[in-house]
């Protein structure tokens, strides 16, 4: 598989699974009535991160935002928390990743600098998937625990006599998409940095050679080191010259 060809997959299962983030966030079908024990029913009820929603069998629907902050439980707000920082973390990662694309000629932007962000961009989208699913994680776990608790309370009778009638609430829609969003930001996020180790430029090593000083006497040829005599007959001549120009004084003995 080519570079840009995962690059490019790993860019498209990146912002799917940014999109799917953003779809269930947004959504009011984190918690949907369970209709187990009463399948017939004129108002169905909802609820999601912002708001809870009823619906009526006439097709009226009122929703109704959360007005308070400090009111909602715990588990609630660390869900908004880590969902908000997955989103974020995707709006940065898909800046870069745009940026980081081998298709997008960019002046004075080298392979390099590509690969990085590259790297960056897929990190970032790992980590705003694994928030996705560990926010969608917590909430479930939240409605289990809800769900269990209220049926336990519900036949807590004599003979298993229904004592009381409680809303139990189950999986919504909103969960399986942030899971299957979360999912498919991670798979991203590791295409691409595979990818970015195709994006970085090889590293070319280069052969130490070591060079020594020759003397004057000696010519490079392609045979290997020789001496070269060529010099040796001027040498001589320069030598006599000398001799005969500077007489020393047991030339007149």
């Amino acid at each position: 598989m080519s570079t840009t060809l995962c690059q490019m997959m790993g860019f498209i299962l990146s912002t799917l699974g940014f999109a799917g983030c953003i779809a269930a966030t947004g959504l009011d079908t984190w918690s949907t009535q369970d209709l187990y024990d009463n399948p017939v029913t004129s108002v169905f009820q909802y609820e999601g991160l912002w708001r809870s929603c009823v619906k009526q069998s006439s097709g009226f629907t009122e929703c109704r935002p959360y007005y308070t902050i400090l009111g909602l439980p715990a588990m609630l707000q660390a869900v908004r928390a880590l969902m908000i920082v997955g989103i974020v973390l995707g709006v940065i990662g898909l800046l870069v990743s745009i940026f980081a694309l081998k298709c997008i000629r960019i002046s004075n932007m080298d392979d390099n600098a590509k690969a990085k962000m590259t790297l960056t961009s897929g990190i970032m989208f790992i980590v705003s998937g694994i928030c996705a699913i560990a926010g969608v994680s917590v909430f479930a776990n939240m409605l289990v625990t809800n769900f269990w608790m209220s049926t336990a309370n519900m036949y807590s009778g004599m003979g298993g006599m229904v004592q009381t009638v409680q809303t139990r609430y189950t999986f919504g829609a909103a969960l399986f998409v942030g899971w299957i969003a979360g999912s498919l930001a991670v798979i991203g996020g590791i295409i691409m940095c595979i990818a970015c180790r195709g994006l970085a430029p090889e590293e070319t090593h280069y052969k130490a050679v070591s060079y020594n000083a020759s003397g004057h006497n000696v010519a490079y040829r392609t045979g290997g080191y020789k001496p070269s005599t060529i010099y040796e007959p001027k040498m001589k001549s320069r030598n006599e010259d000398e001799a005969q120009s500077h007489p020393s004084k047991y030339d007149y003995v």
